[in-house]
């Protein structure tokens, strides 16, 4: 069965070449030229993959991720030509999966695709993923984080980083590593992902406990440590 990917751009030569590579590509494409009709297409579509603009009317690409974030997990792409921090972080905190700065090379994006697609593919044999410890919760069969018994909203991305982390205890991960098994090797992006990352964990977690925390080792990577009375 082909893969269906949805397109939300506003520009209509660039929707249509996306369309015409990602056909070509063995996708099924559905297009959405506004933010609002994004949104409903991606809940009655089912998209495999979604390509958002960020600069869209009605509900910009912000809102639209934020919207579909509320009951999906397909994988987004944030397509747009702003190319600052700030906006990489922004989308990336509102659960987008990677950002791509116009303009872009064909093969890159598609690359990009196929890759998020291949991290959120359902493993052949499905395991509890549910790690707990003193005040703290990680469950990512549901995509729950349950911190001093309240459940903590957080983007995707940053449940997987603390999930992997956690899974290994006290070993300590180069930023390189964790891009490489959290976001893929083939992840076009740089290791101030991480950081990002680890910073918006942290807010999250510091001081709930003294058993265990999220550790920087300078000069190599960070940690999930937990304390020796603990283990």
């Amino acid at each position: 069965m082909a893969k269906k990917a949805l397109v939300v751009e506003d520009d209509g030569n660039i929707a249509e070449l996306l369309r015409l590579y990602l056909e070509k590509d063995g996708f099924e494409v559905a297009i959405a030229s506004d933010g609002g009709t994004g949104v409903r297409l991606a809940q009655s579509e089912n998209p495999d993959v979604i390509l958002l603009d960020i600069m869209l009317p009605v509900l910009d690409g912000w809102q639209v991720c934020r919207k579909v974030r509320e009951n999906s997990r397909v994988p987004i792409i944030m397509l747009t030509a702003k190319g600052e921090t700030y906006d990489k972080v922004n989308g990336l905190e509102m659960g987008a999966d990677d950002y791509i700065v116009k303009p872009f090379e064909v093969k890159e994006l598609l690359a990009r695709i196929h890759a998020v697609m291949r991290r959120t593919e359902p493993e052949a044999a499905p395991t509890e993923k549910k790690l707990s410890f003193d005040k703290l919760v990680i469950n990512l069969d549901s995509y729950e984080l349950i911190v001093d018994s309240k459940k903590i909203e957080t983007p995707p991305k940053e449940m997987e980083l603390l999930f992997h982390l956690a899974s290994t205890p006290n070993r300590v991960y180069t930023r390189n590593q964790l891009l490489d098994e959290v976001w893929g090797f083939d992840y076009f992006g740089d290791s101030r992902t991480v950081d990002v990352h680890i910073k918006r964990l942290r807010e999250k977690l510091e001081g709930v406990s003294d058993q265990w925390s999220l550790k920087t080792v300078w000069g190599v990577g960070y940690k999930f440590e937990l304390n020796v009375q603990s283990l």
